[in-house]
């Protein structure tokens, strides 16, 4: 039976592989459907099960990140997924793994890693110790309307509620570097994402844009998914702070945001006595808990009194938004 140590070990070893080769771009493949997205799309994922253990069994997780080619990120949660019982601090392994033969049969000293028809088996010593299924996690706000005095800034009927606004495929809001008619104080907003799959981009060229916050706190919007959740990833709110979890899911899936903001004060003379907070919920997770924003951040406007807009950021990929609803307080 395996020892916690051991099973921490062989989790950063789990390993995927795919027989597909994506189609690149002078920027690589970009896909905004996924049923055109490719085998090695459906193999990325979330994945989450037990494992038994010498002292027991073992909640555990794992991310499967695609790079292209049949390259995979693998990163192994002990715990479970992040958000499901993995937080910060917790055991996180990562493995890079290129595909071979288009399946994977992977030894790791006595123990046996396979992954078949969306699970993850693991054996040792010729025992299954666990399985870890294909899960789709779905925010618990995801579709949720605006409570009564609630305004809609988008339902897909429309982008009059907006500047530069343009339609994408006849019912999504682009990221267009638009920015609502409407200017806020102290309100509440509720929005939704999509980022596209890009495998073969890194970082912030992977699904970027950004929900600026009154047009002067940028809370990133990325394809962070499985990464360490850093201010200038997805739930960071760039050079202020880094979520408490990364709580990213897949490219592809719907994400929401649900945020609350005070906006900061200032006196007769204009100078600020004190600063803007806000707390914020990634996929129905708490990321930011009354967070002090000591500065705004690059990109749009800077700090005033004065009400300002709700921005969406272009920064030249695929990124499109639904369901933006405010309560003013």
């Amino acid at each position: 039976m395996l020892t916690r140590k051991r099973m921490v070990v062989l989790l950063g070893s789990l390993c995927l592989v795919a027989s597909s080769v994506l189609a690149a771009g002078p920027g690589g493949a970009v896909f905004t459907d996924p049923a055109k997205a490719g085998e090695d799309y459906k193999i990325q994922g979330e994945y989450s099960g037990e494992i038994r253990t010498q002292d027991g069994s073992r909640k555990i997780g794992a991310q499967v990140i695609a790079l292209g080619g049949g390259k995979f990120n693998v990163i192994g949660h002990t715990g479970g997924l992040p958000g499901d019982g993995w937080s910060r601090g917790d055991d996180r392994n990562e493995i890079e793994v290129q595909a071979e033969n288009g399946s994977l049969v992977f030894p790791v000293g006595d123990a046996l890693v396979s992954l078949v028809d969306g699970k993850i088996s693991v054996e040792y010593d010729g025992q299954l110790l666990g399985v870890m299924e294909k899960v789709e996690r779905k925010s618990p706000t995801l579709g949720i309307g605006p409570p009564k005095g609630g305004m809609v800034l988008f339902d897909g009927s429309g982008i009059d509620q907006f500047n530069d606004a343009q339609l994408v495929d006849g019912k999504w809001l682009g990221a267009t570097n638009v920015w609502s008619k409407e200017k806020f104080g102290d309100h509440h907003l509720h929005v939704e994402f999509r980022t596209p799959f890009m495998p073969e981009a890194r970082g912030q060229a992977r699904g970027n844009s950004g929900v600026y916050i009154q047009s002067r706190y940028e809370l990133q919007v990325l394809d962070s998914f499985g990464l360490e959740g850093k201010d200038n990833e997805c739930g960071g709110i760039y050079s202020i702070s880094q979520p408490d979890v990364n709580m990213c899911f897949p490219p592809l899936a719907w994400q929401t945001y649900d945020i609350d903001f005070t906006a900061a004060r200032y006196n007769g003379d204009g100078v600020k006595t004190s600063n803007a907070r806000v707390t914020i919920r990634h996929n129905g997770v708490l990321i930011h808990d009354d967070r002090e924003l000591a500065h705004g951040t690059p990109g749009r406007n800077g700090e005033g009194p004065e009400l300002d807009s709700l921005f969406l950021q272009n920064h030249g990929n695929p990124v499109v938004f639904r369901n933006i609803w405010v309560v003013k307080k």
